[in-house]
């Protein structure tokens, strides 16, 4: 079973709506796969949290009387004639369509989810990877001039790449990594001792009108600052905490904004 099926069927095996084949199949998968193990934990904290009991709130009796006054009185109501048959198929017809349309943008909506959480999980995959061994970089420079040429005929794309040693945080190089099963930039600057591994990939589709802001997350320990501009995905990650590494994205947003 691969990732990418495994992952639509983790909601359905904490749920319990799998047979014993199919469940047998994705724990299995999730005991030898460590991003979908830690997906299938991150959906098991969420359940747990949206089950809290403090989360369920009962509303005061004097709410109700407040809605019950505001109605119109039952003798103000004029009795309406009965709606004809057609009019009921009319209705029942609409219903269902605006039944059908709110469970596809809620599908779409979960099934965006997931891909979104799994591209983050590998971003920290990838991130953990190039901190074994020899993985880090593949070209070392401080120089961005070196860098950025150095990605030329390995991607579809040119990643900006910026210096940003006055700031504070040193450029030492890139690599050529993989997230999502597709390549992409790794442009690897650090923090003191700490490393930051900034991805860099080209979006699905252009993006068009305003773009979404700049936002910090984390998953499983490590802050990950993401970033879109244009047709370019932006994925920083690090261990160092998050208010430097939103630093860090503001001030590379800056720089690439003024094509630094």
């Amino acid at each position: 079973m691969t990732c990418e099926e495994t992952r639509l069927l983790l909601n359905a095996l904490i749920d319990g709506e799998l047979d014993a084949g199919h469940a047998s199949e994705v724990e299995a998968h999730v005991a030898t796969c460590p991003g979908c193990a830690a997906l299938l934990r991150d959906y098991r904290v969420m359940r747990q949290a949206l089950s809290a009991p403090a989360l369920r709130h009962q509303a005061p009796a004097a709410l109700r009387a407040r809605i019950e006054g505001a109605l119109p009185s039952r003798r103000a109501i004029v009795p309406k004639a009965a709606p004809s048959r057609r009019s009921l198929l009319q209705g029942l017809a609409m219903g269902s369509v605006l039944s059908g349309a709110l469970a596809a943008g809620l599908v779409m909506f979960v099934t965006r989810r997931q891909e979104d959480q799994g591209i983050l999980g590998d971003v920290v995959s990838a991130h953990l990877r190039s901190l074994q061994g020899d993985r880090l970089i593949d070209v070392q420079s401080s120089d961005q001039h070196t860098v950025k040429p150095w990605f030329n005929g390995r991607l579809d794309i040119a990643p900006p790449v910026v210096d940003l040693t006055a700031q504070g945080f040193t450029l030492i190089g890139g690599r050529l990594d993989y997230i999502d099963a597709k390549p992409v930039a790794a442009i690897v600057y650090k923090r003191r001792a700490h490393v930051i591994n900034l991805f860099v990939a080209q979006t699905t589709a252009q993006v068009a009108g305003p773009q979404p802001a700049a936002a910090i997350e984390q998953v499983r320990g490590f802050n990950i600052w993401r970033w879109t501009r244009a047709d370019l995905a932006f994925w920083a990650v690090s261990d160092i905490n998050a208010t430097e590494l939103q630093e860090f994205g503001e001030k590379l947003e800056a720089a690439v904004r003024g094509g630094g």
